[in-house]
């Protein structure tokens, strides 16, 4: 089975420009079986994806509700939860990599870096300290192999992680516009219909689940303003920190319900 692993919309993402009917009817179009829902810090994409399910309106196209969490510590991660699963702090930015880790396992899910060798404070490798990633990457579950919108440098970087702990590698797009939709994919090498059987299938195959490959996007918005980006990084650093100040104490009550001692 084909998916994309990694799409934002317009419902879920503040830069998201696609409505999630029209991502999923774009990759069904292009032969994909499926796609991962992977917003910021929101599920509001899914729960619109929802009302279509309900309403009978898929065409038998399968989308899996996922989270793209941005850690106060180690930059995006992909999480992805059974089915039955709902849990509201993957929607408060700003959890350290090893509370996000603990939780998300503790509730039987997976998690994985995205784009891990990206910009800094947006990917692991070049946010947290090499110690701490070493003390890391052994509890994920996946990394992201390739995304379209990264570099060829980047991607093999993620290749290399990924090999170096035997993790299974995700392809996914990142595409936020409707001219990326698709660059990326997964193939998994049994039948998906729920988020239960992905986290099934990676836990037991490992890095026998699936292979992934793509081609670049080349319209970034690195590539288009080049070194003029790097203002944007440093302007995400400060909104990150400030929205997750302010959801701190949320984060808190939350953060008791799963028995977490805080310090």
């Amino acid at each position: 089975m084909r998916f994309d692993m990694h799409c934002h919309t317009k419902e879920g993402s503040l830069d998201g420009k696609v409505p999630i009917e029209e991502f999923a009817a774009v990759l069904k179009s292009r032969g994909f079986d499926g796609m991962l829902v992977s917003d910021h810090d929101s599920y509001k994409g899914y729960r619109v994806w929802k009302k279509v399910k309900e309403e009978g309106r898929t065409g038998g196209f399968l989308v899996l509700k996922g989270v793209e969490y941005d850690t106060i510590d180690a930059g995006h991660i992909l999480v992805i939860m059974p089915e039955n699963v709902k849990l509201k702090i993957l929607e408060l930015r700003g959890l350290p990599v090893q509370f996000l880790i603990d939780i998300v396992h503790k509730n039987g899910g997976i998690l994985g870096p995205a784009h891990p060798c990206g910009e800094k404070y947006l990917s692991i490798m070049n946010t947290l300290t090499r110690r701490n990633q070493m003390a890391v990457m052994d509890e994920f579950d996946f990394v992201e192999g390739f995304n379209a919108c990264e570099s060829p440098e980047s991607n093999a970087g993620a290749r290399a992680i990924a090999e170096t702990y035997e993790k299974p590698v995700f392809g996914g797009s990142d595409a936020h516009k409707a001219d990326c939709i698709g660059l990326a994919y997964t193939e998994f090498c049994e039948e998906i219909t729920c988020e239960s059987d992905l986290i099934r299938l990676v836990k037991e195959k490992g890095q026998d689940a699936c292979v992934c490959g793509g081609e670049y996007y080349e319209k970034t918005t690195k590539q288009k303003i080049g070194k003029a980006n790097n203002l944007l990084v440093d302007g995400f650093w400060f909104y990150n920190h400030m929205a997750s100040m302010m959801r701190h104490r949320k984060r808190i009550q939350e953060l008791r319900k799963y028995y977490i001692r805080i310090k």
